[in-house]
């Protein structure tokens, strides 16, 4: 069964930082393009961030320096490291796997990221 599931979420302060895990089972996570997505309330979706197979990434402009996306292969795992957070950056952050020759796409569940004094 394929799944996503991130973890690392929660409450923080301006200034503040979490690392998002996004733990993929199912298949093999070296072969995907992998990313995260954010949803804040009363907004549309947008992509933060991913990272392709060969380890090239992209960052939207608003996180360019705060946020910084891996994977670990072995461990079937992508990783957001997100510093310095901003109220604005709240949302859900949703991870994805991409494969770009079968257009297929998995999505995990969310986390819940907020940012606030």
């Amino acid at each position: 069964q394929v799944q996503l599931v991130e973890s690392g979420g929660g409450l923080v302060q301006p200034g503040g930082s979490l690392r998002l895990s996004c733990v993929a089972s199912g298949f093999r996570m070296a072969y995907w393009n992998i990313g995260w997505f954010r949803q804040a309330p009363g907004k549309d979706r947008e992509a933060v961030s991913c990272v392709g197979t060969s380890d090239g990434v992209y960052y939207i402009d608003s996180v360019k320096g705060r946020f910084t996306i891996t994977r670990d292969n072995a461990e079937n795992t992508a990783y957001l490291q997100m510093n310095n957070l901003k109220p604005e950056d709240t949302a859900v952050y949703y991870c994805y796997a991409a494969d770009e020759y079968s257009g297929n796409i998995y999505w995990g569940r969310g986390a819940q990221v907020t940012v606030s004094s």
